[in-house]
């Protein structure tokens, strides 16, 4: 059965960095992808790095963010620099299990960005 929970969110002012974690277990885990959502909005693309190893940003995070992966602890990280208020939101990462395709979802880690 696969699992995903995110972690690291928190509250950090304006300018600071947060390192958010996405661990999974019970597969064999292919493109990752992460994704924030406020309240009343569609989850938005951020970052993601594809099961052959290339990476994609969204614009509004592009040198800001950095996705990476430790394929020995099955986690992906996302490293969150220069945060603003606009980053606040719940983020979410999605994991696409190789050994069927089917992709899971954690249940989100909130980063709040303020002074």
């Amino acid at each position: 059965q696969v699992h995903v929970v995110e972690s690291g969110g928190g509250l950090v002012q304006p300018g600071g960095s947060l390192r958010l974690s996405c661990s999974a277990s019970g597969g064999i885990f292919g493109t990752r992808t992460w994704y924030r959502q406020t309240p009343g909005t569609q989850r938005a693309f951020i970052a993601q790095r594809t099961h052959d190893g290339r990476t994609f940003y969204a614009p509004f995070v592009k040198d800001r963010f950095t996705i990476s992966i430790d394929d020995g602890q099955n986690t992906m990280y996302l490293q969150m620099d220069n945060l603003k208020p606009q980053d606040t939101a719940t983020y979410y990462c999605n994991v696409v299990n190789t050994v069927d395709d089917n992709d899971f979802w954690g249940q989100g880690t909130q980063v709040t960005v303020s002074s």
